[in-house]
Parts: C-alpha cells; structure tokens; sequence
C-alpha cells in the first residue's frame, strides 16, 4: 500500500503535460510590443530624439565622413546661377589624420600647446576665485543675497554681450581702462596689440565669464557639509587650515571633480571668448583648435572643409579620451 501510494504522484507528474515553449520573437515583434505598452514615453521622446539627430548626430556623422576626404571649397558641389558643377572630391583615407597628428601641416601642434595652457590657466584660476568667493558668501555676513546676486550677473549677461563690453574696454583709442591710466599720467596702452597682450586679455575675460558659474556650484556644495563636521573639528583644536584641508576639500571632492570637469570640457572648446574678442585683429597665436578649425573652413583663400572636419573629430577624441582617464581616476580616489 505505501509503494502504490508515493508511485501515484511520480506517475500523475510524469503524465502531466508540459507547458508548450515561447517562440522566439523577431525584432520587429519586440519593438511592436515595447510600441503598444509604451507609446506615450516614445511619443515624448522622439522630439528631442529627432532634433539630437538633426542638429548633432547627422553634423557629426557628415564630419567624420569630410575628414577622410579632401574636400575644399574648389571641390564641393556649386550652383553658379544656372550652373551646376558637381562634386569632384574624392577619398583619401587617413591622410588628413597623419597630417595633424604627424606634425607635418605645421599649426596642430602650437595650437594644441596653447590650447592646454589656456585651459589649465582658466579651468585653475577660476576653480581658486570661484572657491575664495563662495566660502566668503558662506558666512552669515549682511547683505549676502545682495552679493550673491550681484556675482552672478556675469553669468546671466549673454556672453557676446559682456565679450563685446571688454572689448570696448580694451580699446586703445576710447577705452575705459586707457582713460584710468592716462588720467594717472600714465601712457595710453595698445592692450590687444601684441600676442602676448591677446593672450592675456582672453584668459581674462573668460574667467570673468566663468567665475559666477564656479562659485554657484562650490557655493552649493559648502552649503551640503554639515556643520557637526566643523564644530568637532574646532574642538579637537583644528586650526582654520587644518578644517579646510580636512573637512571642506574632502566633503567638496564630489562637487570639484564634475566642475573641473565641465570647465575643462566648455574651456577647451570655448569658441566666442576667443574670435569675438579678437576677431580679425590676431596672428594666429591665440588660436585654439577649435577657433583655428573655423579659420580653416570659413577665412582666408580656399576653405579646406576636410581638414577643418579632421580637427573637429580630434578635438572630441582628445575630450573623449580625457573625460574617460579623469573619470577613471576619480573612481580611483574615491
């Protein structure tokens, strides 16, 4: 009797039928699917998947395809009045890549060396004023949300306004600070006249843009440290170094590594600062890639549209590749 009994539900298992197997979907089925359930969240995404698509994918791709070629502006498709003369250039491969980066047309390279100390200066510069301020507002002093207001007004002012204001500042005829210094009986200065002036004279102006924008995010990022951490700081007998060394920079280590980051990112392709400032009135040497791109496609004789595309896709190759090695050791220290 007890062997029957447990072989009945061995047999019932054993006779049980077995659920029948999922076909395997196709792609187009799963996309249907994932259409019928979640339709709406697709309809609101596709607008700006669309205008992604248009004003940075489609750039983007037409770029990397320019570089491998050698197209110019004698070259590329014309329609002179009723005229039309197709396109005559042709591919090249690497080419335009192995004239950069070897060096051989000449400007890759003192444009690179000055676009890298144009952006440690400003990234480093800012990074320290923009600190200084917001632990000074960080204080219970009066008219704080005045000042606060006051300091952001250089990142509210629409950037070719205020370069547009220095530049005018800077002239040498009916300048501002012409007027300070001869009033003093000081001679009148040619403040963008040489490279060495130019040079100094965007850095200025760029960290002035970027000061308000620093100090907001640090400023947020002091205001996160709880206070407990400082007040038993100050009991064990730390001095006002020793809190800040030991206390403000580790608890704004979060805040620091997305700023610089940002920073270096908008710095080093920090185009209007550059050509609105100086415009014509500039021998190159203030050229960073990005503005020695444009030169390249849109100045001087025969617009080399391949070579200006051959420095774009770099210069975001130099940004890809120090985005991911800062990243990484972020998550290193951390």
């Amino acid at each position: 009797m007890t062997t029957a009994t447990m072989e009945e539900p061995a047999r019932d298992r054993a006779a049980a039928p077995r659920p029948p197997k999922r076909r395997s979907s196709t792609p187009l089925q799963a996309i249907r699917r994932s259409w019928d359930k979640h339709w709406y969240a697709w309809a609101m995404v596709a607008p700006v998947v669309i205008v992604i698509g248009v004003l940075v994918l489609y750039p983007l791709c037409y770029g990397v395809y320019l570089s491998f070629t050698n197209a110019n502006e004698r070259n590329v498709a014309q329609n002179i009045g009723p005229i039309h003369i197709p396109a005559s250039y042709h591919f090249v491969g690497l080419h335009n890549y192995w004239q950069v980066l070897s060096g051989a047309d000449g400007d890759f390279y003192p444009r690179l060396e000055w676009t890298i100390v144009w952006t440690v200066s400003c990234v480093g510069i800012t990074y320290a004023i923009g600190l200084a301020m917001a632990m000074l507002l960080n204080r219970p002093v009066k008219f704080r949300l005045f000042y606060r207001m006051a300091l952001i007004l250089p990142w509210a002012v629409p950037a070719f306004i205020g370069v547009f204001a220095w530049r005018l500042m800077f002239n040498s005829q009916y300048g501002v600070f012409n007027d300070i210094i001869t009033k003093i009986g000081l001679p009148a200065q040619d403040w963008l006249g040489t490279p060495l002036a130019q040079k100094v004279a965007v850095i200025l102006v760029n960290i002035w843009c970027g000061v308000p924008f620093m100090m907001v995010a640090i400023l947020g990022g002091l205001q996160a440290i709880p206070n407990e951490l400082y007040e038993a700081a100050e009991m064990d007998g730390a001095t006002p170094l020793q809190r800040f060394l030991n206390v403000t920079v580790p608890g704004l280590r979060p805040v620091t590594s997305t700023v610089i980051l940002l920073s270096t990112v908008w710095t080093f392709n920090m185009f209007p600062i550059i050509y609105l400032l100086l415009g014509n009135n500039t021998t190159g040497d203030t050229d960073i890639l990005v503005t020695h791109a444009y030169e390249m496609a849109f100045s001087g004789g025969a617009a080399d549209y391949a070579g200006s595309a051959t420095y774009g896709i770099v210069i975001l190759l130099i940004l890809v590749a120090f985005s991911t090695f800062y990243r990484r050791q972020i998550k290193t220290q951390d």
